[in-house]
């Protein structure tokens, strides 16, 4: 579906002249078939099986009125079989999964070590329906511990790669104004991409000069750096001449109503060489470590268990009492 078709689509469905399309269905199947189609013949039935019965699962939740699995999970349990499936063929030399044992799982998720817990939930559904089906006599995920060591592990920015990223995005011209808005609102305010994203023009307060990002339960005062970012964001949207809501429009989502796609907001950020996950976090993680991380969860609608794996195992030297003077 083209632009325009998508235009037209949300114009009818807006004023109740026409019911919405299957296009994102039909995408996300395409995506699954994908998926499937990548997996080795000889494991590839019980995959499908699985797809098949999740499908209906959610198709049975949508109609009791409870909450389905979005297309996303669904897609990535099957991002996860296929992972394995093709691991199983060319390093284990399997083609079977009743040949499937506890060694072989475990170097499977030792080749991901970050995303072991998810890996490892995504299999045990997997290999319990499979058991259920006949498919194979023994759970190889049973015993496996999912559970690691908590705390924040990834990079950060130093203080001089955060002065450049600032003069980056405040003083350069030919920067793109969604670069500088998503760097800004990450740096100085430790908003997600998913904030940034679904940001509207109705989120933004001309008066007070402030934002509500995502679940936070106050509006977020801008600096006049980040206001004068923002500004330059809402002239870029202006010369789309759209009705889309949101403050950040592309060039795919100008003609409807949807926010900017969460493939674009990946890569937004390339240009300036960080990615903004790491951005975010060497925030997050400067204010957890000098204020209250109950305080920090407050302010961003996080839970307190989230704030506490930014929390440094150490004590900043300069926070220690000095030597006892006699």
């Amino acid at each position: 579906m083209g632009s325009f078709a998508r235009a037209l689509e949300d114009f009818f469905t807006r004023h109740g002249l026409a019911l919405p399309t299957d296009q994102s269905d039909r995408l996300a199947a395409g995506r699954r078939r994908r998926r499937l189609d990548a997996v080795p013949d000889p494991l590839r039935l019980a995959v499908t099986a699985f797809d098949a019965s999740r499908m209906r699962a959610q198709e049975r939740a949508r109609r009791a009125g409870t909450r389905p699995r979005s297309n996303h999970t669904l897609e990535t349990a099957l991002s996860i079989l296929r992972d394995l499936a093709l691991f199983l063929a060319a390093e284990r030399g399997k083609d079977g999964w009743e040949l499937v044992d506890v060694q072989d799982i475990e170097a499977f998720l030792n080749t991901l070590p970050r995303a072991r817990k998810r890996r490892l939930t995504v299999l045990r559904q997997f290999f319990r329906f499979a058991r259920a089906q006949h498919l194979v006599l023994v759970d190889p995920t049973r015993g496996l511990a999912g559970d690691e060591a908590r705390g924040f592990r990834g990079a950060t920015l130093t203080l001089d790669q955060q002065r450049g990223l600032f003069r980056r995005w405040t003083t350069d011209e030919s920067v793109h104004p969604h670069e500088a808005l998503v760097g800004m609102l990450a740096l100085l305010h430790g908003a997600s991409s998913t904030e940034t994203r679904l940001l509207q023009i109705d989120d933004v307060d001309e008066t007070t000069q402030s934002l509500r990002l995502g679940k936070r339960p106050r509006p977020v005062p801008m600096d006049p750096a980040s206001w004068a970012v923002l500004q330059r964001c809402l002239a870029h949207r202006d010369g789309w001449r759209t009705d889309n809501p949101h403050v950040m429009v592309t060039k795919g989502t100008k003609a409807g109503r949807s926010p900017a796609s969460t493939a674009y907001l990946s890569h937004v950020l390339d240009p300036c060489g960080f990615p903004p996950r790491m951005i975010r976090s060497t925030r997050l993680l400067d204010l957890v470590n000098v204020m209250d991380p109950k305080l920090v969860a407050a302010a961003f609608g996080m839970t307190a268990e989230s704030t506490l794996i930014y929390l440094a195992d150490r004590v900043d030297p300069g926070a220690l009492p000095g030597p006892e003077t006699p």
